[in-house]
């Protein structure tokens, strides 16, 4: 199992201006899966996620990262962990612009204390991956929605993450190009050894999920299995 998570809260403030954002949620993901977590704005979903994937805290409940308890783990072996085991794309990429694409792309091996050259070396191979290896040196800004989308993929990819998770990925991108990006993640970065999580509130990539788990107001109410997922 990629990800075991058990009985997760989350609330926010005290007394009376407390907002219980996450209430006594379980969610299991499993390696080879895409799984989509659905539901309107404000339901809790970006807060579940941020909980799997080691960024927020819960107030209460586990998190099993491929067997290792993630909030059992001190700030410093929770950031490592999360380099070498974790992928998380931003729905607004958190792209440096000061940086060429293939730096941006080669960060996390270089807090890996990899050398300069070797990392943008793979850089460039994760971006050949993705499709934008005439883009290396460009600047962000210089990049379609869809490539800076592409390019904080390669960068997730870059340490060969086992979990994968992404927040909103078809959020600032048009219907063709939104559909493009994930039908890539599904079929070319999904693998058996692999989770992929998807945080969206965009109907029209439901295809692609494998489950789809729906939230309302800070539970998980419902869970489906998409049997008619694209291959």
């Amino acid at each position: 199992m990629a990800i075991e998570a058990r009985g997760l809260a989350k609330w926010f403030g005290d007394g009376a201006a407390r907002t219980d954002a996450v209430r006594d949620v379980s969610v299991e993901v499993r390696l080879g899966e895409m799984l989509y977590i659905v539901g309107p704005s404000g339901s809790g979903k970006t807060t579940l996620l941020s909980m799997i994937s080691g960024i927020l805290r819960p107030n209460a409940g586990s998190v099993r990262v491929e067997g290792v308890d993630i909030w059992g783990l001190d700030d410093d072996a929770l950031a490592e962990f999360r380099l070498h085991r974790i992928g998380f794309v931003f729905q607004d990429y958190h792209l440096f612009p000061r940086l060429s694409t293939a730096e941006n792309v080669a960060i996390p091996l270089i807090l890996r204390r990899r050398a300069w050259h070797e990392a943008l070396v793979e850089a460039r191979r994760l971006l050949g991956l993705v499709g934008l290896e005439n883009r290396a040196e460009l600047p962000p800004v210089k990049l379609s929605g869809g490539e800076q989308q592409r390019v904080a993929i390669a960068r997730a990819l870059v340490g060969e993450p086992d979990v994968l998770i992404l927040d909103e990925p078809t959020a600032s991108l048009d219907g063709e190009t939104g559909r493009s990006i994930v039908s890539f993640i599904r079929n070319d970065v999904l693998s058996a050894s692999r989770a992929i999580v998807v945080v969206t509130h965009d109907a029209r990539i439901s295809e692609f999920a494998h489950r789809i788990l729906v939230m309302e107001d800070g539970r998980l109410t419902a869970v489906r299995e998409n049997h008619a997922h694209a291959s």
